[in-house]
């Protein structure tokens, strides 16, 4: 099955002589195409859903199972490739390396990968025309805006033609106006390049981009129901 699914997934830390239950009993399934928003205060596990679901983190219980392939039985070296090749991640700061251009902040993620050849330098281009930067390929980070960072940041998750979009508070640090463009174009990435996508985020003024909305209390994801589409 491709996209995204955890099948009854939990994680718990021991804490001295207790237990604590960071995820408890979790199942979604994210499909491609479908982008989603997780929800909910400081504390409710997002950051371990998020975690788990990039293969940053392992299961205490349950399945992840990324394109048909389950998590379980990967080894490290493994998951490190799929980390790269299948997620794209969008953090809450843009996480750029301050002493490359913007082209490079992208290819630099395809070198990793292997050589980079003609048809990678184009494709980059092209995400950063859809992102807006087209004219800001020879940019450092310290000459963009905080908006345009971000959008940079966009741009370097699709470069690697990932299954998976993962966005952390990707809006966290801009104005209202730059959030919404901002989640505007991850939901355009995703829906035209088919990609399985989840978002945590606090602004709940951003959740009529997303197709689907969960909100996670005390390690617990129920699907909440959405509101309508508004204009900005």
């Amino acid at each position: 099955m491709q996209g995204i699914q955890f099948k009854n997934v939990s994680k718990f830390y021991k804490e001295g002589d207790s237990e604590f239950t960071a995820l408890n009993n979790v199942s979604i399934s994210v499909n491609p195409g479908e982008f989603v928003a997780v929800v909910g205060p400081s504390g409710s596990g997002k950051s371990t859903f998020l975690s788990i679901a990039g293969a940053l983190l392992q299961p205490s219980k349950g399945n992840v199972m990324i394109n048909g392939t389950n998590l379980k039985d990967l080894k490290s070296k493994e998951l490190a490739k799929l980390r790269l090749e299948e997620i794209g991640f969008i953090l809450q700061t843009s996480n750029l390396v301050p002493y490359l251009h913007v082209l490079d902040q992208l290819l630099v993620v395809k070198k990793m990968k292997g050589s980079i050849t003609a048809e990678d330098k184009r494709y980059a281009k092209e995400l950063l025309e859809e992102v807006g930067l087209g004219n800001k390929v020879k940019k450092y980070p310290d000459q963009l805006s905080g908006g345009e960072r971000q959008r940079t940041a966009i741009a370097r998750a699709f470069i690697n033609d990932p299954n998976i979009i993962l966005a952390d508070e990707p809006t966290a640090s801009l104005d209202s106006q730059r959030a919404f463009e901002i989640v505007e174009l991850i939901s355009k990435g995703v829906k035209s390049r088919n990609k399985a996508a989840i978002m945590v985020t606090h602004d709940e003024r951003l959740l009529t981009y997303c197709d689907k909305v969960y909100q996670m209390l005390d390690g617990n994801l129920e699907l909440m129901k959405k509101q309508p589409l508004t204009n900005h």
